[in-house]
């Protein structure tokens, strides 16, 4: 009876402790406000193509003429890439019109929705977005 009491409190306490692994890398509902879309124009600074999610920083000038950079997260480089993108269709300079799902506590990240290059290509968070 002992025997069997520890293994259920082990195995209580290791699915415990991976459930709270699952929900503490995957925050975007409590971290950005997927109810509100911004959108914006602005200039690449720089674009990560890494694992787990791909990170792009644009410089974003506000209605006072300061710049601010807005840092915006997307999906991993294997989903981009079944998506359309390449690591090179950002480079530091380009001018972009940006939506995305801004951050609740006011500060300047969001989720990454869509991107649209001065030659008019679109590119979506791509397949598998879970918003």
């Amino acid at each position: 009876m002992k025997n069997k009491l520890l293994v259920f409190l082990a195995l209580g306490a290791g699915l415990m402790l991976s459930t709270t692994a699952v929900f503490a890398h995957h925050g975007t509902n409590a971290s950005y406000d997927l109810d509100h879309t911004v959108t914006m124009k602005g200039k690449v600074a720089e674009f990560l193509w890494v694992n787990p999610h791909c990170q792009l920083y644009f410089d974003v000038a506000d209605d006072k003429g300061n710049v601010v950079r807005w840092g915006g997260e997307t999906n991993s480089p294997g989903v981009l890439m079944r998506s359309g993108w390449k690591k090179t269709i950002l480079k530091p300079g380009d001018e972009i019109t940006i939506s995305v799902h801004p951050s609740r506590a006011g500060t300047p990240v969001g989720v990454i929705q869509r991107i649209v290059l001065p030659d008019g290509t679109v590119l979506e968070r791509g397949a598998g977005a879970s918003n």
